[in-house]
């Protein structure tokens, strides 16, 4: 820390409870107050000094002469250092009392009309060294507080904050700090690790946070608008933010939890204050895709809910989220429900108005009426928008699963949400039929026609064989979506088989001799891939059968289907079961055309 001495007498003064007794020997002629504090002191070490002294000794009528400077900056304890310099006593100024002194020196008038080398001029030349480095200018603003109308009046804390935003915004290697030699990190990884017990090592954009975030919020403020304004890169403004909001508000610092709810943990200052600087901050934040991570962002939302943060603020964080809803994840969406009136464990509200705002810039309005139209865009518009959405799918289709066990949790909010995503995002529809069995195992209550409206959230002809395997036997579906799980597993099967005789027809052409040799290698490479597909239909056709017999023995009235879908009664199933096998085989190898259900 740089350090200014000056004077050279030894120490002249000492105190006698609330009073500073000069030790000279000379009786006092003076006594100045300051605060509680009284000094008795000489006129002439002061007259020599001080233009304000002068003016008030020069209008004393009182033989005692008493003055009173309570308003000098600093109060008492800068005074002190003031009588030292005057008497020439040995005095240290540091970046910790260099802005008081010099809001003090002026307001005494400590000009050079007043004696030479006075301490306006000490003061101003200490500054200027103060402010070449980092260290001594952030302590050096942090003390501005104390003196705030006369240090802004001299333009020290914009002078102060011009000097940091330009040293933040600089290489630190130009500062000539020790590096540690580590690469450098992701700016939200630096957040997930931040720790606020000890200074870490200067590493990449990241070294000035810690030092900033001692700073009062008006002061924090200005300084990072400064450094914005010189160039700062936005992901480097936001986590600086958020890494200032972490040391402030404990809740930041959480995973989700219904816990989080008692206030009791954060005794420092007042829900008030914390409700304040959240919006304050969220104000701050560069509003752009990506500057900061969607983790961040719901924690943010999360903790606005909790403090009860004004709509304006839940909002903008809510538009936030759903801006980049395709980077969350499934654990930061399971937001507590923080309402007044508890309808559902987790805030579902809040999660469908995150994914509206995320719809309306992926699916423009003009094109969400017409599935065609909107099929088509996507293929044109390419992976950059379909890509997003189909992430989106996927998250949304989870965390249905995930509250989709609550008991309180009505059909309608359900729908609503698993709606919101087209059906064009879903590659297959695994997630959402998952949910949807969760969903009905937790409300056994719902009718038979609820049951029907749920199940059509889902495409059965978009399941994949595992899942269309486990819809079959689902007891807890109507009767009608099992049968059209099972009519399109045989659709699918019907395909798969009368592809392999298109292949095999090809083959067996291709073996003519009088093909070239290496024309027979392909084939016969090929041959060997039919084979294991041949397998695979074979193991496809057994789970479907066994899928049958299960369902035969537990559900009733199948004789309503028709024979060409491969359905029968109990009875006929039974008795037929070898003959049936016979005939399909031997009607597979005598005509290849033939639909074989």
């Amino acid at each position: 820390m740089a350090f200014m001495k000056l004077g050279s007498k030894p120490e002249a003064f000492r105190r006698e409870g609330q009073t500073w007794v000069c030790t000279t020997g000379l009786p006092s002629d003076v006594t100045i107050e300051v605060g509680e504090i009284s000094f008795l002191l000489h006129k002439f070490p002061l007259l020599s000094r001080s233009g304000l002294v002068k003016k008030l000794i020069a209008e004393s009528t009182n033989d005692d002469c008493v003055l009173q400077l309570h308003d000098v900056p600093g109060g008492a304890k800068t005074f002190e250092l003031i009588t030292k310099f005057c008497y020439g006593v040995k005095l240290e100024i540091t970046s910790l009392n260099v802005v008081s002194l010099r809001c003090a020196a002026e307001y005494l008038q400590m000009t050079e009309s007043y004696g030479e080398d006075n301490l306006i001029g000490h003061t101003e030349s200490f500054l200027n060294e103060v402010f070449s480095n980092w260290p001594d200018s952030i302590k050096a603003l942090e003390t501005c507080e104390e003196v705030q109308n006369f240090a802004e009046d001299l333009h020290i804390v914009e002078r102060c904050i011009d000097s940091l935003a330009m040293k933040a915004c600089s290489d630190p290697e130009s500062l000539n700090w020790p590096q540690s030699g580590c690469n450098q990190q992701d700016q939200n990884e630096v957040l997930n690790e931040v720790s606020f017990e000890s200074k870490p090592q200067n590493v990449g954009d990241n070294w000035w946070y810690y030092d900033v975030s001692y700073l009062s919020l008006p002061l924090y403020k200005r300084l990072i608008l400064a450094i914005e304004s010189n160039g700062m890169k936005s992901e480097t403004v936001a986590a600086s933010l958020i890494y200032y909001l972490r040391r402030f508000l404990p809740l930041m610092n959480r995973q989700s939890s219904f816990k989080d709810t008692n206030h009791a943990t954060i005794p420092t200052t007042t829900e008030a204050d914390q409700r304040g600087l959240l919006e304050e901050i969220v104000e701050l934040i560069p509003n752009k895709r990506g500057v900061t991570s969607s983790k961040h962002l719901l924690r943010l939302l999360r903790t606005a809910m909790i403090l009860h943060a004004s709509p304006s603020c839940k909002e903008n964080l809510e538009k936030r989220v759903g801006a980049q809803l395709d980077q969350a994840s499934l654990v930061d969406l399971l937001i507590p429900n923080m309402g007044y009136s508890v309808e559902t464990l987790y805030d579902i509200d809040c999660i469908q108005r995150i994914l509206d705002h995320f719809m309306s810039i992926y699916q423009p309005a003009s094109l969400a009426a017409s599935p065609c139209i909107t099929e088509v865009s996507a293929l044109i518009s390419g992976a950059d928008t379909l890509t997003p959405i189909t992430m989106v799918a996927s998250l949304i289709d989870g965390y249905l699963a995930e509250v989709a066990s609550d008991t309180n949790l009505n059909l309608s909010k359900f729908q609503a949400l698993a709606v919101a995503v087209p059906d064009y995002s879903r590659p297959l529809d695994d997630g959402i039929y998952h949910a949807i069995d969760v969903y009905l195992k937790a409300h056994t209550w719902l009718r038979d026609s609820e049951r029907e409206q749920l199940c059509r959230l889902m495409n059965c002809q978009k399941l994949s064989l595992e899942a269309s395997s486990h819809a079959a036997q689902n007891e807890r579906l109507p009767l009608r979506v099992i049968v059209q799980v099972l009519f399109f597993e045989q659709l699918r099967l019907r395909t798969s088989i009368s592809s392999w005789f298109f292949v095999s027809e090809n083959l067996e052409n291709s073996q003519n001799p009088s093909l070239p040799k290496s024309c027979q290698e392909d084939s016969a490479g090929r041959t060997e891939n039919v084979k294991e597909r041949l397998l695979e239909l074979e193991k496809e056709c057994s789970c479907i059968r066994k899928e049958l017999q299960k369902l035969n023995k537990t559900k009733k009235g199948w004789s309503i289907f028709p024979k060409k879908f491969g359905f029968r009664r109990k009875t006929e199933y039974s008795n037929s079961k070898e003959s049936d096998n016979v005939n399909t085989s031997s009607s597979m190898n005598e005509n290849p055309n033939h639909e074989s259900s």
